[in-house]
């Protein structure tokens, strides 16, 4: 009785946890391709030093609102929105900066 007590705790564990798991793994996944982009657009020249730092930044701000969102273990829909948005301006900025004809 007491293994099967143990099991469903852990089943009931994994269900709960697995949303904020998959939700963390999206945001660091798209943070990920972020930084590859900017990475690209270094070794290709299609970013100036200043253009990099500046995209940095913002890839720091949109790792900091990730932190306090998580920081109380769940992530509540508007901080999941903010965040999001916050990636989706990082991603445009990303984009405009790679594509402005500036090069090193």
């Amino acid at each position: 009785m007491h293994v099967v007590n143990v099991a469903v705790i852990g089943i009931v564990a994994l269900a709960v946890a697995a949303p904020a798991i998959a939700q963390e793994t999206r945001v660091d996944r798209r943070q990920e391709r972020q930084e590859q982009r900017i990475d690209q657009g270094v070794k290709s020249g299609a970013l100036t030093s200043r253009e990099t730092r500046k995209l940095e930044r913002g890839q720091t701000h949109v790792e900091n609102l990730e932190t306090k969102a998580q920081a109380d273990g769940k992530v509540t829909a508007r901080e999941k929105a903010r965040l999001e948005h916050a990636q989706d301006v990082q991603s445009k900025r990303i984009y405009k900066q790679k594509h402005d004809k500036q090069t090193r």
